[in-house]
């Protein structure tokens, strides 16, 4: 018998991420994870929207609010079977909603480390 449910693509974890996202408010913990499923399975949040300045909808940014604090997360789905999360922190700057630099400067070296992740993970194995 076949099952109706899609088949989820693995999770990647980049640097600190997991263990980052695990630290957040059960709310938030639990929202985030609902994010990252609907990636597994080729689907988009309606909160997930594309991280600016990484060219197109390829990174993803999901933004939670709770008790006053704002929580991110970011994945990418660029690479094909794969779903990396790059980067989990709480914004502490409460001046603007743009990302701080230096979460962006993170995130694209965790993206840059994910494709050679990808690289030796799967290109090698998938001629």
């Amino acid at each position: 018998m076949q099952s109706d449910r899609p088949q989820a693509k693995p999770l990647k974890w980049v640097g600190s991420s997991r263990d980052d996202l695990v630290e957040f408010p059960d709310l938030v913990r639990k929202e985030m994870g609902h994010a990252l499923y609907l990636a597994q399975i080729g689907m988009k949040a309606p909160k997930a929207k594309p991280l600016r300045g990484f060219g197109g909808a390829g990174v993803l940014e999901v933004v939670e609010d709770f008790d006053g604090d704002t929580y991110r997360a970011v994945y990418t789905v660029r690479f094909r079977g794969v779903v990396f999360v790059l980067h989990a922190f709480q914004k502490k700057s409460k001046r603007s909603i743009e990302t701080p630099r230096a979460e962006i400067e993170l995130i694209k070296g965790r993206l840059k480390w994910a494709s050679e992740i990808y690289d030796q993970l799967y290109r090698s194995s998938n001629p």
